[in-house]
């Protein structure tokens, strides 16, 4: 058994404990959050009687051999580089930094380590991507472009729950990398030019509500990204994939072709839940002793575009 302690008590980390769940070789022997309580309320549900207010005591115990953590992003990176000091492999929600400098520490500890580090990078293991990954892989489709929409209705500090967040979501940092991640993966090309417009600030929260991203890879494929917060309608993310021999639309667990017909996805994968996926993957690549799909290093030239980006705003006037 892969041993494992579940860190953070917001809603990914109930739906890691979910998925976790069918993971034969995955044992989850503690739940650690701010505070026992709050550990205490995720934990019972799902059957796991030991909880903890304290990750550094954690990753001190030798009945952890890893660690998975759905904390707020400004700690994933400090968080993920102390679980590999202390000797236990990680697997960190997505994003992995909400800077290019952690994001390159991090990379640099699981170098210098060799433990597994794995990013959550969840659209690598839906099934509707991967259907498309394997038609790429087999040379029967090409990507000529990807048309991306991630929308959400978020004026408030809000978590996927409706719960309030002690820490503000980003449109670059976190829902953009899904997308460029995803871009870069699909396509296998490295991207040479990306460009990026934001709308005004939210005067409470501090950040862009709208946001603009371009990219082209050297093949010559080009991603074009819309994201808000702003959105009072259909909310998610919604992947147009524009190929050489069809198009294909990506919509949650659902795939359909360009005209709106549907793709039977059944028995593509062991299961349709995308979180579950990823953390079979996670514990099979400690048990095998092999770099996981999403690895810190498959993901990291997402997060060297994140930073190009970030630098470009920093420029930008944002406010109304």
């Amino acid at each position: 058994m892969v041993r494992i302690a579940l860190v953070g008590a917001g809603a990914f980390g109930e739906k890691h404990l979910v998925g976790l769940r069918n993971v034969p070789d995955a044992e989850v022997v503690t739940v650690v959050s701010a505070s026992e309580e709050e550990s205490r309320k995720l934990a019972e549900p799902h059957g796991v009687s030991d909880v903890s207010d304290n990750y550094a005591a954690t990753l001190a115990r030798n009945d952890i051999d890893a660690v998975i953590l759905t904390t707020p992003t400004p700690l994933h990176a400090r968080q993920a580089i102390m679980a590999m000091d202390a000797g236990k492999h990680v697997e960190v929600e997505i994003p992995v930094a909400d800077s290019w400098a952690d994001a390159q520490a991090v990379m640099a500890k699981q170098q210098e380590t060799g433990l597994v580090c794995m990013v959550g990078h969840t659209r690598r293991f839906n099934p509707s991507h991967q259907f498309v990954k394997k038609l790429i892989d087999a040379g029967e489709f090409t990507i000529q472009a990807m048309d991306i929409e991630t929308f959400f209705f978020r004026r408030r500090n809000m978590n996927a729950k409706g719960e309030p967040r002690s820490w503000t979501d980003h449109l670059l940092w976190h829902h953009s990398a899904h997308s460029i991640d995803i871009f870069q993966y699909m396509t296998g090309s490295k991207v040479i030019a990306s460009n990026v417009l934001q709308g005004p600030k939210h005067r409470e929260l501090g950040i862009a509500m709208d946001m603009s991203i371009q990219l082209k890879t050297e093949a010559g494929q080009i991603l074009t990204l819309a994201l808000s917060f702003n959105n009072d309608g259909p909310l998610g993310t919604f992947f147009r994939y524009i190929g050489d021999t069809g198009t294909y639309i990506a919509r949650y667990d659902d795939l359909v072709t360009g005209r709106e017909e549907p793709v039977d996805l059944s028995g593509l994968a062991s299961s349709s839940n995308g979180i579950e996926l990823q953390d079979r993957e996670f514990v099979a690549a400690i048990k095998q002793g092999r770099e996981p799909n999403s690895s810190v290093g498959q993901v990291f030239e997402c997060y060297r575009v994140l930073g190009e980006l970030a630098a470009s705003l920093e420029t930008q006037d944002g406010w109304s």
